[in-house]
């Protein structure tokens, strides 16, 4: 075959091709995009393969060595120290304390028989019995305070309530007696905390006297009942001296409810009153009250 020929031959022969791919093409094109994509774009291998983990840098951190600061040590050394000699102490001090709130109760039981037909005698010695007991206890609470001097307030708090309650019982008791006020003075000599640092707090002489007023309103109802008529004017007439007194100070009427005390003794001095119960008084008694 000539070459001009075999030319024309191959030529129609890629005429041929091309007009049947163009016809496949238009009917069937979603055979033809997959192999026109894999001869356009190669596959790339390992594309969707994980990468190789990397070291973390946190990991690699290595923080310098240091040693503590032997003046830090030291200073919270001492404070351990401290906080264990004080935390010995308070247990001592509860322990004492414990045992005047033991003895506190006794003698406010004991007091608690004068509302009933009991001679005053008895009573009063039983509640002084224990105040004997209670003096040899504060001695022993201030033994404990002098191995911390200047340290009085610190430990107070554990001891205040106690002594509240002991005042009341010790000035509940001075009026029974003596139908007057137990005097700051007189608390501390009977309490033995006369001398030294530790002494009896003034506050906690006059909460004492403020629980000291609660128990009025009921003995004179007991003692009315008992056919003591006089009783109410005594009583009204201690507490009323009482109540003018503590005003003088500048102290909260939350903290202080001795008026509503003296209000509950009023009354019932008033009803004795009206019913013609309450033995007449003299002229001087009279201008006294």
């Amino acid at each position: 075959m000539r070459p001009a020929a075999a030319a024309a031959t191959a030529t129609a022969a890629a005429l041929r091709l091309r007009a049947a791919a163009a016809s496949l093409s238009a009917t069937h094109p979603a055979r033809l995009a997959p192999r026109r994509a894999a001869l356009l774009l190669p596959p790339l291998r390992g594309f969707c393969s994980p990468a190789p983990p990397r070291a973390s840098a946190a990991a690699d951190y290595e923080p310098p060595s240091r040693l503590p600061s032997p003046v830090m040590d030291a200073q919270f050394e001492s404070f351990r120290s401290q906080l264990d000699e004080s935390s010995t102490l308070r247990d001592r001090i509860r322990s004492v304390v414990s045992e005047i709130e033991s003895a506190s109760r006794v003698a406010s039981a004991a007091l608690l028989l004068v509302h009933q037909p009991v001679p005053l005698e008895d009573v009063l010695g039983k509640a002084k019995a224990q105040v004997d007991v209670i003096k040899g206890l504060y001695a022993q609470l201030a033994e404990v305070l002098k191995e911390c001097p200047g340290q009085y307030y610190r430990y107070h708090g554990d001891w205040r309530s106690e002594t509240q309650a002991v005042v009341s019982m010790l000035a509940f008791t001075h009026w029974l007696e003596t139908g007057g006020l137990l005097m700051h003075a007189e608390a501390q000599e009977k309490l033995g905390l006369s001398s030294g640092e530790f002494c009896l707090d003034v506050e906690d002489y006059l909460t004492g006297l403020c629980f000291m007023s609660n128990e009025f309103p009921r003995f004179v109802v007991n003692r009315v009942t008992a056919g003591d008529y006089d009783c109410p004017r005594k009583v009204l007439s201690f507490l009323t001296d009482l109540h003018a007194s503590f005003r003088m100070l500048n102290l909260r009427n939350d903290f202080l409810r001795m008026k509503y005390d003296l209000r509950r003794v009023e009354e019932v001095y008033y009803d004795v009153k009206i019913r013609g119960l309450a033995p007449v008084e003299s002229k001087q008694e009279a201008a006294q009250s």
